[in-house]
């Protein structure tokens, strides 16, 4: 069959059509003998054919390759057949009846007729499909030798697809013996050929019963506490389990085989798809020249995907690091040819440096991300951490100002609640500063605080994996030590949402879900890297570090939230008095020339002014 081609089917179609047409008679007059019908019989096979073949040839049937037909090319038959049926039921009964004066012509011929044709002319082209696609996976087959069979957890639109492509690729090894699906309506369904085979509490009994050798969670926006319920069905069946992305990183919707990966710390911490309002973010940068500081860092770099996505019309990304701005800004170029991207070297600290990229740039957004924010590192650097933190942002908001910029994000930390470190209460000055400056330009400024990020650099999981890639121990500072964790994308998009709901002034809280136990998190790395606790990698207990805190708050004493138009998405209400705009910026004026003169004791001392909740030790520069 593969070996036909197009002129071989064009005589098909001649001899089969013409079948066809006498068919249709048949089936119409409900009898063989056709003498009573031959002129009316004769005069429809020699209007049809002839008018099918030329339509067909017209709308491009005989040119294509039907070894790798599609639907699209089912769709195509169907279009060729209805124009051809229209075409040949115009001429017959408007034209060539009445001049050749047949009667009794029956007219639903003209319907079997069209009914006949569709499998006529797709049959054989679609055998050869068929034909082909055997023949490739039979040779497939004895390419790879052996297959693993593998159960599907998830029977929605992500495990359809990864179960056709299984079917179409035999070289993968991969054969689907069944979904499982906490959708008791699926149960007993069929999903291209393969049964849906109950609910995820068999996975035990199923990897037994059908020689199971691995078990694939096509679920990309499940939570993570589903997520670790398969893990752990897996773990105790003795299979192995992959996965697809989150929907974070599958933006294009497309899900392969080739997305497939090991489960993750990410995918057991994945917390409820987040929905927010794309068109609100895209009508906010679309057209824009947007500027973001720090934009070799993980939470830059990410800022500059997502508003890249958002077509603006020029997008500068800033940083302190050569090496960071030279790679994101050629992903970017990769990602979004056509956006012109500014790669800007520069330190926030330099008010001069500042002002002459405002000058050849003209951002019209600021995103904010460039900060110092480790917080024992911090504790060492009193100083840098104010001039980075506070003096750079002073900085940037003061030619903000002065460039009449109307929409400044601040990326701000949970750490700047209650603070008991230097980072955190130099990020509290920081969104003190933008609440002075949005009252007093008017202006959309606004901070966005949220809790630790996973896989970002210098953060504990990559800090983790580095311990056990060296055989341990994981080094754990508390037992009950806690922290709040989101994804770098679920945490940037919902930044974009806050910046597009402010209207001045706020500070946004984003909604980080339920804490984790850091020592939970290191258990489970040790287990997704294949190694038992205590038997193979030990977890260390080394105490607290300077200015670090048991539990992470996401508000302060004496603040409140609103809910906003994103369930994920809070605005601060702080009940407190507030600093007036001149006595801030002078106390951060005298912070900063304290900085300067490295009189860390001092920066403390203003620090507690300033932030009279911080109760950090501040014990840098002291005897």
């Amino acid at each position: 069959m593969t070996r036909l081609r197009n002129q071989h089917l064009f005589l098909f179609d001649l001899i089969l059509l013409s079948m066809a047409g006498v068919l249709a008679f048949v089936l119409r007059l409900d009898v063989f003998q056709m003498r009573a019908y031959e002129r009316q019989l004769l005069l429809f096979v020699a209007l049809a054919v002839p008018i099918k073949l030329v339509v067909f040839y017209a709308l491009g049937i005989y040119g294509r390759m039907w070894r790798y037909a599609s639907t699209q090319e089912a769709i195509l038959i169907g279009a060729a057949v209805s124009i051809a049926t229209l075409i040949v039921a115009g001429l017959l009964f408007g034209l060539v009846l009445p001049l050749s004066n047949v009667e009794g012509f029956p007219r639903s011929v003209i319907l079997i007729d069209a009914l006949l044709t569709l499998p006529v002319v797709a049959g054989p082209r679609f055998a050869i499909r068929a034909s082909g696609q055997a023949g490739l996976r039979s040779e497939r087959r004895k390419q790879v030798g052996s297959e693993s069979r593998v159960l599907v957890a998830g029977a929605g639109d992500a495990g359809a697809m990864i179960v056709r492509e299984m079917a179409e690729n035999p070289q993968l090894g991969l054969v689907p013996v069944g979904f499982v699906d906490d959708d008791v309506r699926k149960h007993g369904m069929q999903i291209r050929g393969v049964r849906v085979l109950g609910g995820r509490e068999k996975i035990p009994y199923l990897v037994q019963a059908k020689d199971v050798a691995e078990v694939i969670i096509a679920m990309p926006s499940a939570p993570g506490a589903v997520v670790r319920a398969i893990l752990d069905l897996c773990r105790q069946a003795g299979v192995s389990a992959r996965t697809i992305p989150g929907l974070y990183a599958i933006l294009s919707g497309q899900v392969s085989v080739s997305h497939l990966r090991p489960i993750d710390i990410e995918d057991l911490l994945r917390r409820d798809p987040v929905r927010t309002d794309i068109s609100a973010v895209e009508q906010m940068l679309k057209g824009r020249r947007v500027l973001v500081t720090g934009a070799g860092g993980s939470i830059g770099a990410e800022l500059c995907r997502q508003i890249a996505r958002c077509r603006p019309v020029a997008l500068i990304a800033l940083g302190h690091g050569e090496n960071s701005i030279f790679a994101v800004a050629n992903e970017l170029e990769r990602l979004e040819p056509e956006l012109p991207v500014a790669r800007v070297i520069a330190d926030v600290r330099d008010p001069d440096r500042l002002r002459q990229v405002f000058e050849a740039h003209r951002p019209e957004i600021i995103f904010h991300a460039a900060a110092h924010k480790h917080v024992p590192l911090m504790e060492e650097n009193v100083a840098e951490a104010v001039t980075n933190n506070v003096q750079g942002t002073a900085n940037l908001l003061k030619v903000a100002e002065a460039y009449h910029i109307a929409r400044f994000v601040l990326i701000s930390t949970d750490k700047a609640v209650n603070p008991t470190s230097v980072m955190g209460t130099c990020k509290r000055v920081a969104e003190l500063l933008v609440q002075s400056f949005a009252q007093r330009t008017g202006g959309c400024y606004v901070a966005v605080r949220f809790g630790n990020v996973l896989g970002s650099r210098g953060s504990v999981v990559p800090f983790f994996r580095e311990q056990i890639a060296r055989g341990g121990p994981v080094t754990v500072t508390h037992p009950d030590i806690e922290r709040f964790f989101m994804t770098i994308p679920e945490a940037v998009q919902l930044t974009l949402q806050a910046a597009a709901l402010g209207s001045g002034g706020e500070v946004f809280v984003l909604d980080m879900g339920e804490p984790v136990r850091i020592a939970d998190l290191a258990k489970d790395l040790i287990e997704l890297s294949g190694f038992e606790v205590g038997r193979d990698i030990e977890i260390a207990y080394t105490g607290l570090r300077p200015g670090e805190k048991l539990y992470e708050e996401l508000l302060a004493s004496g603040e409140g939230y609103a809910r906003t138009r994103c369930d994920k998405i809070m605005a601060v209400q702080d009940s407190r008095g507030t600093t007036s705009g001149e006595e801030l910026e002078r106390e951060t004026a005298e912070l900063i020339a304290l900085a300067h003169r490295g009189d860390e004791r001092q920066v403390c001392a203003k620090l507690r002014r300033m932030v009279p909740e911080f109760t950090g030790q501040c014990t840098a520069g002291t005897d």
